[in-house]
């Protein structure tokens, strides 16, 4: 017999208007403010509990849902036969073999006086990824805690990204009560623990509810097991929680979501308003370049609207034909945006290989995409202590605070002021996983200050009073393949023909300008990083380059690549085994990372990513230094 539901005290009745007035029940409906919420907190403690007891309590539930429910939760439920709630919300199978919420689970249910859209957010630490996607869209956030456990290590983490994410309505629901018998002085230990945390992170102010998500105490109706507390039950506090207005009241701003061209007569610019109102006839500024134009039309697919305010997803047209592109922001003209490629900002790292700084990845701010360059963190902090610790690189959930250098400027808010204007992704350019999140905080003095100065003799004149095509032949392999061998012959008979060449060799380039730096992967991005940038100045100065460094990662030889115009990088794999690389192991150096002497070493307990498509590929376990030197230089004479 399938187990039975107790019938919620608090009826949430849709409307009499259904019955007397469909339209007017729904215009009512249409018009219901909407809140966005989610939960949080460690694992278990109940998250996904909660939410599907919200869902049954809101009469969001069909039929046929609760029959599966019903024989699910006799199936793989966690209550011993009885209902499981959590079942409603976690879908995935990995998640009902474990008992666990793995993905981000977004469900909507409404009442008589508000809509709701709730995000289950995983507790594990490994998914704190997933729970700041849930968070960056939220206004108020439930912070869950297991009454027998207290404030744990993933509800300091979790309460700290809170309050980074700017959401200002906080719960702390003080969960499974049941288990503890209801005892106030356990409720009372935890909010003053939890409070005593809260002040330092700059939550002012939260609300804390004792409650049984299970046993639906204080969800939707004043429990009578806890007479001691005087305050509103979960859902009286979700229908009253005040849904900010504040973006509408700040300066207009819209990032730029797609050019809509459909024919010749018409150009318009689609996207949705981030904040502020926005009317035909206002005179706007397109960022980052700068031109001015004044709106001429708002554009819906019902319709021209007279304004069109945050959160609405409208497409603007100017009187000006101005460049404007997918990407660029239109702003208020009066009071624009800041333009900027370098940045300081806070970093939540999501992926398991760190942050290396130096590194090139994407950065992605709304719809524009630009490269960027991490330096190294400040700080990272410590979420138990809040105590800002040093750190070369973040690993996996660390947060920490870090300057940033981009490709091209963007328009941006601080984070704090407008979330869509100064919220960002980081991206891994080989992979295209989602690697980090981001805050802006303000761009760095230097940016404004440093400009780049032109001068008179370019790059095309350095070259053409030498009579050749500036290069940079990159060579890359283990050590031990023959990097510097071939390359000294390269130059030799290059050299012989007249042209003009540096060679610059991994070795030699420790001795002076990287002899500051070791072999940890921060160490060695950094060493590729600069040997580019000298590589790049010496080919502005229309030389042909050689390098021989064993540059191990493809995602600083596609930095140093990208760092020049198309044509002039060429990748020359050295390929070599690695049984081949030691047998010409004249420095010693395998035999020493064999025998644990020499730590990070390539081949050995650092891995290498041998190029994809190199433009030349150099087999010398079938060619002498000598062919590989002249097959290099008949390449680059063709």
């Amino acid at each position: 017999m399938a187990p039975q539901l107790e019938t919620p005290k608090y009826e949430m009745k849709a409307s009499d208007l259904i019955a007397e007035d469909i339209e007017a029940y729904l215009h009512a409906h249409q018009h219901k403010s909407l809140l966005r919420f989610l939960t949080c907190g460690s694992v278990d403690d109940g998250k996904s509990t909660l939410i599907g007891r919200l869902l049954y309590d809101s009469k969001m539930i069909f039929e046929d849902q609760l029959a599966a429910l019903e024989a699910d939760s006799r199936k793989v439920g966690t209550q011993g036969g009885e209902i499981d709630f959590a079942l409603l919300v976690d879908g995935l199978a990995a998640e009902r073999e474990q008992g666990i919420t793995i993905d981000v689970a977004y469900r909507f249910f409404s009442t008589d006086k508000r809509k709701f859209i709730v995000a289950d957010t995983p507790g594990h630490e490994q998914y704190t990824r997933n729970m700041v996607t849930g968070a960056s869209t939220a206004d108020a956030a439930i912070i869950l805690i297991d009454a027998r456990k207290g404030v744990l290590t993933q509800t300091r983490r979790h309460s700290y990204l809170v309050s980074l994410l700017g959401i200002r309505h906080v719960v702390l629901a003080i969960n499974k009560m049941d288990l503890v018998d209801w005892s106030q002085e356990v409720f009372d230990t935890i909010v003053g623990e939890y409070r005593d945390f809260a002040d330092q992170i700059g939550i002012k102010d939260f609300t804390a509810i004792p409650m049984s998500a299970l046993r639906g105490d204080n969800i939707t109706e004043p429990s009578d097991k806890s007479p001691w507390y005087a305050g509103p039950p979960l859902m009286r506090w979700l229908e009253d929680a005040p849904v900010e207005d504040d973006l509408q009241a700040g300066p207009f701003r819209m990032p730029v979501q797609w050019v809509n061209r459909p024919d010749l007569d018409f150009r318009g610019f689609s996207g949705q308003v981030s904040s502020g109102v926005v009317r035909p006839g206002d005179r706007v500024k397109a960022l980052p370049s700068g031109r001015e134009s004044t709106v001429a039309r708002i554009v819906t697919f019902t319709g021209d609207l007279p304004e069109a305010v945050a959160g609405q997803s409208v497409t603007i047209t100017l009187k000006d034909e101005i460049d404007v592109s997918r990407g660029d922001v239109l702003a208020a003209a009066a009071s624009p945006p800041e333009v900027s490629d370098q940045f300081e900002a806070t970093i939540v790292w999501f992926d398991d290989e760190p942050l290396l700084p130096g590194r090139p990845y994407l950065l992605k701010a709304g719809a524009r995409t630009v490269q960027a360059q991490v330096a190294e963190p400040k700080y990272k902090v410590n979420v138990n202590t809040l105590e800002h610790l040093a750190a070369t690189r973040l690993e996996l959930n660390e947060i920490g605070v870090c300057n940033l250098a981009l490709s091209a400027p963007i328009a941006f808010d601080a984070y704090t002021e407008n979330k869509d204007l100064g919220g960002f992704i980081l991206i891994d350019r080989i992979s295209n996983r989602t690697v980090g999140a981001g805050m802006l905080h303000f761009a760095l003095r230097r940016a404004q200050n440093i400009h780049w100065q032109a001068t008179d003799v370019h790059k095309a004149a350095r070259a053409a009073s030498k009579r050749q095509r500036p290069r940079v032949v990159w060579f890359t392999g283990l050590s031990g393949a023959g990097k510097s061998t071939i390359a000294n012959l390269v130059e030799k008979r290059l050299h012989a023909e007249g042209r003009h060449t540096y060679l610059l060799d991994g070795d030699n380039v420790r001795h002076g300008l990287n002899r500051d730096l070791g072999f940890t992967e921060e160490d060695r991005v950094e060493n590729i990083r600069r040997v580019g940038e000298v590589a790049k100045l010496m080919a502005d100065a229309g030389l042909i380059v050689l390098t021989a460094f064993i540059s191990p990662f493809r995602a600083e030889r596609r930095m140093v690549r990208e760092m020049m115009p198309e044509g002039e990088f060429v990748e020359v794999f050295v390929d070599t085994p690695l049984a081949e690389a030691e047998t010409r192991d004249v420095k010693g150096l395998y035999a020493k990372a064999r025998a644990g002497e020499l730590k990070n070493f390539t081949g050995i307990d650092s891995p290498y990513e041998a190029p994809e498509q190199p433009e030349i590929r150099i087999d010398t376990t079938t060619m002498s230094p000598e062919q590989a030197a002249e097959a290099i230089f008949t390449w680059l004479e063709r």
